[in-house]
């Protein structure tokens, strides 16, 4: 089959206005996609931040287990500007000093700002269980970039706005019978 020169025929306006059209919605969707990864990013480069630090106090209270008890808070840490200066402390009051201040993103610093750790990092330690075995909950909580289930940990809760703005990872420690008692043969903590 041959065509006559005269009878081939380009592309008509139409044509190319919908090609651009799809095009542009191809394009849309991609930027899209990249915005969504960014926050995406923010997210999972905060939970690697709560993983170490949480690991970080669940292995202090491990390092300790005749002072465990010294380890729970009354309140979140992760409060106060500027760092606080842990150099006068010892034992767990200098762990949870260190931890407080790396929570509040002190081991990093730009132009004299903290900015380490996650938007509004806050940690908890609690005893769940004050008998034998004691059974620690630990907690770091942070303030997500959108709404989401909340976190089942109490730590933190209402400083965040909604609750589904709120992050959280926890763990059990269990610290185990450390001595017996003569008397009784009982399982006994020091005091």
């Amino acid at each position: 089959m041959l065509t006559r020169p005269g009878s081939s025929r380009g592309a008509s306006m139409i044509e190319v206005l919908v090609a651009i059209v799809i095009v542009i919605i191809g394009l849309l969707g991609l930027a899209g996609l990249q915005a969504r990864s960014g926050v995406t990013e923010v997210e999972s480069f905060q939970r690697a931040q709560a993983v170490e630090l949480l690991q970080d106090m669940v292995d202090r209270i491990q390092a300790n287990p005749l002072n465990s008890m010294a380890y729970v808070t009354a309140a979140p840490l992760g409060t106060g500007t500027p760092a606080q200066d842990c150099s006068a402390l010892t034992g767990a009051a200098l762990d949870l000093c260190e931890w407080n201040n790396s929570l509040l993103g002190a081991s990093e610093s730009n132009a004299g700002l903290s900015v380490g750790a996650m938007i509004g990092a806050r940690g908890c330690v609690d005893n769940v269980s004050p008998t034998m075995p004691r059974v620690f909950l630990v907690s770091v909580v942070w303030q997500g970039t959108y709404k989401t289930k909340s976190p089942g940990s109490t730590c933190g809760q209402g400083l965040y706005g909604p609750s589904g703005m709120r992050r959280g990872i926890t763990a059990t420690v269990v610290i185990g019978c450390l001595q017996n008692n003569p008397a009784t043969g009982l399982c006994a903590f020091p005091p």
